[in-house]
């Protein structure tokens, strides 16, 4: 199963590299361009089409939908090229309502991003969207984080039920929020799902890195036309689909079995907190910015150059060099979250002292810019305009 799962990188990314060229040329013909976005945004307008994320998702959900049809329908003639597969259908058959609530989930946060790139919509209601989508896959759907909780009675499963949804919401900004620089939320995102996909498939959770190698291989074709400087950008109907994608894939993924000694990815409780190591760059950013925000009475929602890649410039970075720099922060943590629950406490606590000297030496660069920015005689946030 594991080339399978890497054969469909490739498939992935044949299929996302020409329809994004596609979109370059088709974006420009018709007039789909970067768009101001909501009241009060902070943006430096160029003339690039936003309409990635369309390569994205098909390049995903099509080839996914595709199987599930032909697993349902005919599934000899994949049994005869893949007869590995055959021990896997009772158990895709017992999740087929997950999986049809995600490809749903996935489709109304890809549409309601499409919307949102040509008609801004006002902040709390596209929240409002984006919670009631959330809730409706992790109600209908059963994607939990946390499902052991559940033992605990009612109490338990309302705990369980509320950070899946919170978790779900969170990453959808982050992701969202980090989409900001040419090459930035592409790479970051390419980078976490490999992480996630090297999980699964040591776990034996097949479908779920096969799902995760499609994304890998859009995200990779995608890049081709996004690196600085960038001839098409995501578009919300790219991160809101990409956020939620990650979101909902690591809630399906079992990254703790306690009762099974010789379990891949290990028995230690705290290997819960793989996918926040593997996320830890979008979610520091998405945090740190809207406190700040916050903090200056702003609306989280409205843009600006608040954020790190912005920060990493200002402090004399030229923007390709402050993206590698964060693709690279980015795989550090990924790579060290990958065995978290086979590590010994104490191998824990390292990486965790790690990720804080991380985020320490991040924040350091951001006060440092704001306190420039503040009468220091460095570049202010205003002379660089985010991407």
């Amino acid at each position: 199963m594991v080339p399978l799962v890497l054969v469909l990188v490739g498939v992935g990314f044949l299929l996302s590299f020409p329809f994004s060229w596609l979109l370059v040329h088709v974006g420009n013909r018709v007039g789909a361009l970067d768009s101001p976005g909501a009241e009060g945004h902070f943006k430096d307008l160029r003339k690039v089409p936003n309409i990635g994320g369309v390569a994205i998702f098909w390049s995903v959900v099509a080839p996914l939908a595709i199987v599930f049809a032909i697993i349902e329908f005919a599934p000899e003639p994949l049994l005869a090229i893949v007869p590995a597969i055959d021990e896997f259908l009772p158990r895709l058959a017992e999740t087929q309502h997950v999986w049809a609530w995600m490809l749903g989930g996935a489709l109304a946060l890809h549409l309601l991003g499409l919307v949102d790139d040509r008609r801004a919509l006002r902040a709390w209601p596209k929240l409002g969207l984006q919670v009631a989508v959330a809730a409706g896959v992790v109600w209908f759907g059963d994607v939990r984080l946390l499902s052991f909780l559940s033992e605990y009675g009612e109490v338990g499963t309302a705990l369980s039920l509320l950070a899946s949804v919170m978790w779900i919401i969170v990453i959808v900004n982050a992701v969202n929020f980090l989409d900001n620089m040419d090459g930035l939320a592409g790479g970051i995102t390419a980078i976490a799902a490999v992480c996630f996909m090297v999980a699964t498939m040591l776990n034996g959770q097949y479908f779920i890195a096969g799902a995760l190698a499609l994304l890998v291989g859009a995200l990779a074709g995608f890049l081709a036309f996004n690196v600085p400087p960038a001839k098409l950008f995501m578009g919300d109907g790219g991160s809101l689909f990409i956020g939620f994608w990650l979101a909902a894939l690591a809630a399906r993924t079992t990254f703790v079995a306690p009762e099974r000694a010789d379990y891949a990815l290990g028995t230690a409780w705290y290997g819960v907190f793989m996918p926040i190591i593997v996320l830890a760059i979008p979610l520091y950013d998405g945090v740190f910015v809207t406190l700040y925000r916050l903090s200056k009475r702003k609306s989280p929602f409205v843009g600006g150059p608040e954020h790190i890649s912005h920060r990493l410039v200002q402090l004399g970075l030229s923007k390709r060099r402050a993206v590698a720099v964060l693709w690279l922060l980015t795989a550090i943590t990924g790579i060290s979250g990958i065995g978290l629950g086979r590590m010994e406490p104490w191998q824990a606590v390292l990486v965790g002292v790690q990720l804080l000297a991380i985020f320490l030496a991040m924040a350091i660069l951001e006060t440092s810019v704001a306190r420039s920015a503040n009468g220091d005689g460095a570049p202010s946030a205003a002379e660089h305009k985010p991407s």
